[in-house]
């Protein structure tokens, strides 16, 4: 128990074990339902992302709406950024989702303006029935969802019912007075917090919770949500140190948007004090909703005002972040939706240089994954990660527009060119995936300090190069249905199984002789040659499925048609 002395109250008792718990409950509260919120959602996350940022506005929109489900503006904006980085998204596009963001999160603030922390217990409650007897995943999820908000909202009066105490203090009384004399050492108190607990919303929530109080005034509160909003992006900045150059210059542009929005209302406090208060007075809203009002309408109007200069916003800040980022180009613009109406033989010749350029994608992850591997450094693995990326769009943009081939009449050369493509495309992104799978394993042995021995790292090496050779040789014969590209393809192969089966039995004779140095190294290395062995099954499958006898598919095509996929 911590004693506070006051001139007036000879000792005020305050739990601060109430204040840190209820933090803490707080904080893991928005992680556990974000996560929920994020597992129901999953890749469509990325897909709406994708999809609907071509202008800022509507990544403004999206970025709002996405980071109200998931309750983190920051991993909002680090999916942008991986799309900047992976050359599917614009710098100015990702600025648009960085403003969304920063909307999104004020809805916590209204939420606990609505003090819906009264029910906190019933939410808390409803989650752990709904988590522990549902039997759907989904359903388990939507558990954690419930579970998370009520955890987050009975943290928020944990710490409330202990903060209102505060107001008895003389220290405290003396604190407030100097902020509300002196507003930036407010702002600042609350960029260190929020840079502390790396939480807008727990802040602006404690804010609201002392301000309900009456412990600090209006004028007082209000630089300390404004100083979280720039608090705020140091989970950027962080994230950001040793990243690429888009990576910097978002959070750059992050931290310049609230920074700038804060100081402008720093200067405009008094008026905007006197505002918030009219408001207050005019329609009776309470003091916690006054601060959430206060919250919304300083990003909303700082929003506004940014929209129609994110072009400058941009180039000032790669005038200060100079250098070119490596960016993977996967243009779009050939897949023209009014080709595949008046000429489907045509459009389906457009998809499959599209369709190539995918498949040297994989070839470019596959390598960047062979580096992670011989270099072990993160940077290969993101590499890896932001081809990954571009491959996973390509295959929904692809499938998107063979189907609108697909509605036209085709002919049977054409319908077996639709179908052979489609089943190549699938090939291609399960490639990508198997090749994430290589770096989680790498991962997991360079986590535990392991090392693979020189005779281990030569023969994953030789599949590698093995595998990168086959795509190579299947992309040829995808394009122009090579001969030799084909006999070269089924010997490499061959050998790619061959090099298996020995590089397998070389490991259990090492692991016998005690020549394996590290337990997870060890363990991991089978599933690594059974991984490369399953990428060089998909590249061979290119094959296959350009030759295989197509007739087989229509039923199944007319039935995906008749499904609107």
């Amino acid at each position: 128990m911590f004693l506070i002395a006051n001139e007036s109250i000879s000792e005020i008792a305050i739990r601060w074990d109430f204040i840190i718990g209820g933090l803490a409950l707080f904080l893991f509260g928005i992680q556990f339902m974000g996560d929920g919120l994020k597992s129901i959602a999953g890749s469509k996350l990325r897909d709406y992302i994708d999809r609907y940022t071509n202008k800022p506005w509507k990544g403004i929109v999206v970025g709002s709406i996405i980071t109200v489900f998931i309750q983190s503006s920051s991993a909002t904006s680090a999916i942008a950024i991986s799309f900047v980085r992976a050359g599917l998204m614009t710098l100015e596009q990702s600025v648009g989702i960085i403003i969304g963001a920063n909307i999104g999160t004020t809805v916590t603030a209204f939420l606990i303006g609505l003090k819906v922390e009264e029910l906190a217990l019933y939410f808390v409650f409803l989650g752990v029935i709904v988590t522990l007897f549902g039997k759907r995943k989904k359903v388990m999820y939507g558990g954690q969802i419930l579970l998370g908000f009520g955890m987050l909202f009975f943290g928020l009066r944990l710490m409330g019912d202990e903060l209102s105490i505060l107001g008895q203090s003389s220290f405290f009384e003396s604190l407030a007075t100097t902020m509300a004399d002196i507003p930036i050492i407010g702002m600042l108190t609350g960029t260190i917090m929020t840079a502390i607990v790396q939480s807008s919303s727990a802040v602006i929530g404690i804010v609201q919770k002392i301000y309900d109080a009456n412990a600090l005034s209006l004028a007082a509160a209000l630089p300390l949500v404004f100083g979280a909003n720039i608090g705020t992006t140091i989970t950027a900045v962080i994230a950001s140190i040793g990243g690429s150059v888009s990576a910097k210059r978002s959070a750059a542009i992050n931290v310049l948007f609230n920074v700038v929005g804060t100081l402008l209302f720093m200067l405009l406090l008094g008026p905007y004090v006197d505002f918030i208060a009219s408001l207050a007075e005019r329609y009776d809203i309470a003091p916690m909703m006054q601060i959430a009002i206060a919250h919304i309408l300083r990003t909303l109007i700082i929003s506004v005002l940014a929209y129609p200069l994110i072009g400058k916003m941009v180039a000032f800040i790669k005038k200060i972040i100079p250098g070119e980022e490596k960016t993977i180009d996967v243009s779009m613009d050939n897949l023209d939706p009014k080709l595949a109406e008046s000429l489907p033989s045509g459009a389906l010749g457009v998809s499959k240089q599209v369709t190539l350029k995918m498949g040297e994608l994989a070839s470019d992850c596959i390598l960047a994954s062979k580096q992670y591997f011989t270099k072990q450094s993160g940077k290969y693995k993101d590499e890896s990660r932001q081809y990954e990326d571009a491959i996973n769009s390509l295959d929904s943009k692809i499938t998107s527009y063979l189907m609108q081939i697909a509605h036209e009449r085709l002919s049977e050369a054409d319908t077996d060119d639709f179908i052979s493509t489609m089943q190549v495309i699938k090939n291609i992104e399960r490639i990508g995936d198997l090749t994430m799978n290589l770096n989680e394993f790498y991962e997991l042995a360079y986590d535990d300090k392991g090392l693979f021995s020189a005779s281990a790292v030569n023969d994953v090496n030789e599949m590698y190069d093995t595998v990168l050779e086959m795509n190579a040789l299947a992309l040829t014969y995808f394009m122009d249905h090579s001969d030799a590209a084909l006999k070269e393809l089924l010997d490499k192969e061959n050998y790619l199984d061959l090099v298996e089966e020995k590089a397998r039995q070389r490991h259990f004779k090492r692991m016998t002789s005690n020549e394996c140095s590290s337990g997870v190294a060890a363990s991991v290395y089978v599933d690594i040659l059974g991984t490369l062995e399953r990428i060089g099954d998909h590249v061979f499958n290119i094959v296959k499925e350009i030759d295989r006898d197509t007739h087989a598919y229509e039923s199944e095509i007319a039935k995906m048609l008749e499904q609107g996929v």
